[in-house]
């Protein structure tokens, strides 16, 4: 399952275009990274990364870990997302995400994200909590059709 969990990063184009590392995959838990370039920069004056860029970094990897957790590959799609932005990237650092998925039902996965910006964990940059509906392809695929 690790393999395919990180093939959903490496087949995303917009992670892709952020250039979005895959550092290690576990069971329910992704972690991974967008190295600081200059065209992710989302204030000049000031050198840091994006927020939007952050956002997209913690949806990914909270996708991720819902799907690290599961028994059997299926699709995802975001329920919802929230971020918690707690203070801006230091300029010129690359942005780190450790997401884990802490709960299963049949139809929806539970996840929490932090994101880094170095290896002090007491100072997070982000925090996330989302939600993903699980075998998001089959929906609407057992109902009967109208008329």
């Amino acid at each position: 399952m690790a393999g395919n969990a990180a093939m959903m990063i490496q087949a995303t184009p917009h992670a892709q275009a952020l250039g979005m590392r895959v550092l290690a995959i576990e069971e329910a838990r992704c972690v991974a990274d967008i190295p600081w370039r200059a065209d992710l920069v989302g204030d000049p004056d000031t050198g840091v990364i994006a927020s939007g860029a952050v956002t997209t970094l913690l949806d990914n990897s909270c996708g991720v870990a819902a799907f690290a957790a599961l028994s059997a590959p299926t699709s995802t799609a975001t329920l919802d997302l929230r971020i918690d932005y707690m203070r801006p990237a230091r300029p010129g650092a690359a942005v780190r995400a450790d997401a884990r998925c802490y709960k299963l039902t049949r139809s929806v996965a539970f996840v929490r994200a932090f994101a880094f910006d170095s290896d002090d964990e007491s100072d997070p940059v982000a925090a996330a909590q989302a939600t993903f509906m699980l075998g998001a392809g089959k929906a609407g695929q057992n109902r009967k059709p109208r008329g």
